[in-house]
Formats: structure tokens, C-alpha cells, sequence
């Protein structure tokens, strides 16, 4: 089935990825301003079940790579994802039959439409990560040992690269994180293309859907004056881990990435406790007085406690009053393969996956 994306989908996508992103996928407001202004232009989107695919379809995987915080400075032009998708047919000698994002997270939830605007191909209601994640190998294809190349980066200044090979998913993070960051952590890339049949073995499906579904639900509860944190708790079937205020903030920008950590005050039932979320461009680990209580792959999501808004990691300031949850992963992240990919180890924590939704 493919649909038209009607305009009012716009903020309630931007909102919900913005909360699937875990702090990073970069902040979704410059690229909803940017397809705003596009369907303004007479622009639009359309967007594909997985399921309408056919087997042999190329689909284009497309984000915006590098830095969040990099992101908010410079800014990207949509025509750049679509420059990245071109280059790409030019190489591998194939017209794309559609598009989807690498992840469902923040801005690179819209990255997809903003380059479908320019081509007129529909987008596909699925990404490979249902979040968002800071690598390569960081993936549902990656964990399904599909093919990791070629892959295209473009960027501001008319520079474009393709790597053409690559010994391994690792390999290709590291080649393609290297000239990121000498174009200034952040470019446009297009991965390796898929298939419409690996798209539909490995994607993970129908995340557009539920993007827009989780925004419309803190949008209804705002609307209400209702508590929008408890109303994506219940959507979601989360579970609130830490109330408090921000009070110290250590963020670096390094190797095209964003590192650091956040600490949070307790107020109300966690007075007194200190709550400390580590990051690489997305929250990792979150600890309670120094304990890990929650955890990737697990979504660990910091929310402005009045608005719901999502709080990323380049956002996150001294002084905000947030909420921090924890979402379901999708399964595919939590298999003992998945883990090798996403769990904390592959962060470098020495540490044993434990949901905080069980076994």
C-alpha cells in the first residue's frame, strides 16, 4: 500500500522521533522546517508499506551523518540527501524504487522525506534501528550480515566520496566516520542500498507509523493539560526511571561524535539520589547513584517533564526539570547477536544487558 504523507504529519513524526531517538538522531526542528517549507512549495511525500515492496526493489538508506551539536550550527540542505541518493544510482548503475532512514531517531526520521521530496519516490515505513544509534554496525542489516558497501557522502562544499569497499561494518563506520569528520562532522550519506526482500527480512517495520502515532499522543495529552510523560509511558508500555533537574552537563565533540554525560538532581520520590546519564551522540547508560539501572538497547529517553518534549543530548541544559523513561527495544536489538552490536559492551561498558522490562 502506498499513501500520501499528509502535511498534519509533519509535527506529530517530528515529536515522536524525537522521543525514539534517545537523545540523538540530531534535533528534528531544522528538518521539519525544511519539509514544511517544501510541501509549501508544492512539494510532497508518499509513504510505502514494506509489505508493497517487490523483492528485487532498490531502496536508498539515507541520513544525515556526523555530530549532533555540529548539526545546529551548519546546516544541512535537503538537496544534499538527495545529491548522496544520486550519486549513488550513478555508481551502482540502478534507479532506486524507494527510501528509507537508517533510523527512526530525531531529525534523521525526516532525512527520508526531505530527499523524497526532491526525487518523487516514496518513503518506506521502516528504518534499521527503531531508535537511534551513533555507528555503522549499529544496525538490524548489520546484525543480519547483509552487506555493508558501497556507501556516499556529500557534503556543503561539493565534495563527494564513495567508499567502495570495506572489510567489514566496523571497517566501514571508521572510513566513512574519518571523512566526516575532515568535511566537519556532519555530511549527507547514503548507505548501502537494500533490497525490498532484505528490507522486509530485516528492516524494522512500520516505525514512520509509529513516530507519528507516539507524537498525535503527547500532542492530545498537552491538548487535554494532561501529563504528556505519563500518556507515552502508556502508549509506549514504559517505565519512569528518575524525576529531577539538570545540574552539570560535560559534553565534548570528538571523532564525529558527541561524548559525554549529564547529571540529574533527584526532586519529588527520587530527593536525594543522583542520576547520571552517559551519551555518544545518544544516551547509553543511565546510573542511579552510581549503579547502571538501565541500559542500550533498551530506549532510555529524557523528556522535559512539563511539555513531554524530548531533551537530546545537545540540547540537554543546566537547569531543566526532565523525566527520564525507558521504552521497549525492538526485538531484533535484544537477540544475543543484536547485543553484540548494541549492547552496552559495544559501548565499552563493562556491563551485563538487564531490561528493565525483564528477561
Amino acid at each position: 500500500m502506498i499513501r500520501d504523507f499528509d502535511e498534519t504529519e509533519i509535527d506529530p513524526l517530528a515529536t515522536g522521533a524525537w522521543i525514539l531517538g534517545t537523545g540523538g538522531g540530531g534535533s528534528p526542528y531544522l528538518a521539519q522546517l525544511n519539509l514544511k517549507k517544501l510541501y509549501k512549495e508544492g512539494k510532497r511525500c508518499k509513504l510505502i508499506d514494506p509489505a508493497a515492496l517487490d523483492d528485487n526493489d532498490a531502496v536508498a538508506v539515507v541520513s544525515k551523518m556526523g555530530a549532533p551539536l555540529v548539526g545546529q550550527e551548519r546546516l544541512v540542505d535537503p538537496a544534499h540527501l538527495a545529491r548522496a541518493m544520486r550519486l549513488m544510482e550513478d555508481y551502482t548503475g540502478r534507479k532506486f524504487r524507494a527510501v528509507m532512514s537508517v533510523e527512526i531517531g530525531g531529525g534523521n526520521a525526516l532525512s527520508p522525506f526531505l530527499a523524497a521530496a526532491h526525487l518523487d519516490i516514496p518513503v518506506v515505513d521502516a528504518d534499521a534501528m527503531g531508535r537511534a544509534y551513533p555507528e555503522a554496525q549499529m544496525t538490524s542489516f548489520a546484525i543480519g550480515d547483509l552487506s555493508m558497501y558501497p556507501l556516499t557522502l556529500v557534503d556543503c562544499r561539493d565534495n563527494e566520496a564513495i567508499v567502495a569497499k570495506a572489510a567489514s561494518w566496523k571497517w566501514m563506520e571508521r572510513i566513512s566516520r574519518k571523512i566526516c569528520t575532515e568535511v566537519g562532522s556532519t555530511s549527507a550519506t547514503c548507505k548501502a542500498p537494500r533490497t525490498g526482500r532484505e528490507v522486509k527480512d530485516w528492516g524494522v517495520l512500520n516505525t514512520v507509523t509509529k513516530a507519528v502515532a507516539l507524537g498525535r499522543v503527547v500532542a492530545e495529552a498537552r491538548a487535554k493539560h494532561e501529563d504528556p510523560v505519563a500518556a507515552v509511558l502508556a502508549h509506549e508500555g514504559g517505565k519512569l526511571l528518575f524525576k529531577g533537574k539538570v545540574c552539570d552537563v560535560d559534553r565534548t565533540t570528538t571523532g564525529g561524535f558527541l561524548r559525554g554525560s549529564a547529571k540529574i538532581e533527584g526532586l519529588d520520590n527520587d530527593k536525594d539520589s543522583i542520576f547520571e546519564l552517559s551519551f555518544q551522540n545518544e544516551w547509553a547508560v543511565a546510573f542511579r547513584d552510581n549503579q547502571p539501572i538501565a541500559m542500550t538497547p533498551d530506549l532510555i529517553c529524557l523528556l522535559d517533564t512539563v511539555s513531554g518534549e524530548a531533551i537530546g543530548t545537545e540540547t540537554v541544559r543546566y537547569g531543566q526539570r526532565v523525566t527520564a523513561i525507558a521504552l521497549p527495544a525492538p526485538a531484533v536489538l535484544c537477540t544475543p547477536k543484536g547485543l553484540e552490536h548494541v549492547g552496552p559492551r559495544a559501548f565499552g561498558y563493562d556491563i551485563d544487558f538487564k531490561s528493565v522490562f525483564g528477561s
